[in-house]
């Protein structure tokens, strides 16, 4: 086995009786510079089946994920910009790591160990404001620290931000990484691990945007979708959870079987009129924090499947109801309504303010351990 560095890229080769093999790459490339003029950069991670996932050190957004379908054809899968300025000009969250608090808080407040503190409210679904993915600069917004190698024949890029304390209102240093590794039997796994000098809150998932036939090739309301869960958190007008538990069966929110996204997205509901399609957390049947299936998702035009495995208890499924085509792709092509779904793995929304709910407190001498898979294939 050989390690080569050559024009920006890293390639594991082999040879075997003179021919010579591509296993996996890691190609680093320029992505533009941002407002302040700070470089960022782009990694062009690459398997040796020959799935390709781009990442930026920006936000560490994954911007690309080639995937093939049926008939080998490779097409992007994730929605996303050709480079960062487009990403700073506007993006709902494309691809990129949320926190320091994924999700929902409400009235950007919480009180942790007699302390109240107060985060910027940076969304009012129903004119209810709450602080959304971190608040107004969130880690989908910070440069980080990159590194990029080879394990076991496997691109991966390491991660590293510390979130000081006081970021966006939270307390404590909180010194974050993030392992993206792209397996050789095509899965995105994602590893987050986290510290604090101080008790903090800390729930961190990645945001990216899927569509199975390929980014701007439509709507998402024919994919099956299939949820490892019984139960979900319903929501106030403000997308708030009430802090109760219901159960899925007889209502649209029941994926315990695969369902089309679209075939109960218009039903008359008032879960789905607060969130203008699905914009919920789901309670997962595993919450033993072991790996495990959360969901499946298949495209049956193109074949292409995505399970998606966790330690997380929670996931939350968005069905790309606030895409209005005012982002226009890399492919030129608008994201129209509906052109895309999220699956979020994570606890649960607004955590801090629901005794109901388990705990998202971090303290020192602890650390913040989540891993989340999304392994794509073909039938």
């Amino acid at each position: 086995m050989k390690l080569k560095k050559f024009l920006g890229s890293l390639m594991v080769v082999t040879t075997f009786c003179g021919t010579l093999y591509a296993e996996s790459s890691i190609n680093i490339a320029s992505f533009g510079k941002t407002n302040s003029g700070k470089q960022t950069q782009l990694f062009s991670l690459k398997n040796d089946k020959g799935m390709t996932v781009d990442i930026t050190n920006y936000g560490g957004i994954v911007v690309r994920i080639f995937t093939p379908d049926r008939y080998g054809k490779y097409a992007d899968i994730s929605l996303g910009y050709d480079n960062v300025q487009e990403y700073i000009k506007g993006s709902p969250y494309f691809g990129a790591i949320v926190g320091r608090y994924g999700n929902r808080i409400a009235n950007g407040k919480f009180s942790l160990d007699g302390v109240n503190y107060k985060l910027p409210t940076n969304n009012d679904p129903a004119g209810i404001p709450c602080s959304l993915h971190g608040g107004n600069k969130g880690f989908d917004k910070v440069i980080w620290d990159a590194k990029a190698f080879l394990k076991d024949n496997q691109p991966c890029l390491e991660l590293d931000y510390l979130s000081k304390d006081g970021e966006q209102g939270y307390p404590g240093n909180l010194k974050l990484k993030v392992l993206y590794t792209l397996t050789n039997d095509n899965a995105l796994r994602i590893d987050y691990h986290g510290t604090t000098d101080k008790a903090t809150i800390v729930n961190v998932t990645n945001h990216t945007y899927f569509n199975l036939k390929g980014e701007g090739n439509g709507d998402i309301l024919g994919h099956f979708m299939q949820l490892n869960a019984k139960k979900y958190t319903p929501v106030n007008a403000g997308l708030i959870p009430t802090g109760e538990f219901e159960i899925v069966a007889n209502t649209p929110f029941d994926f315990t079987t695969p369902h089309t996204i679209g075939e109960r997205i218009n039903f008359k509901n008032i879960q789905l009129k607060y969130g203008n399609g699905y914009d919920h957390n789901w309670v997962l049947d595993n919450q033993t924090g072991d790996l495990a299936q959360a969901a499946k998702v298949y495209e049956p035009t193109t074949g292409r499947t995505m399970e998606v495995w966790t330690t997380e208890i929670g996931i939350q499924f968005y069905s790309g109801n606030f895409l209005d085509g005012s982002n226009v792709g890399e492919s030129n092509r608008p994201y129209n309504f509906r052109n895309a779904f999220c699956l979020e793995t994570q606890h649960y929304p607004d955590s801090p303010n629901q005794k109901n709910f388990p705990s998202t407190v971090l303290r020192p001498g602890e650390v913040y351990s989540s891993r989340t898979e999304y392994r794509f294939g073909t039938k």
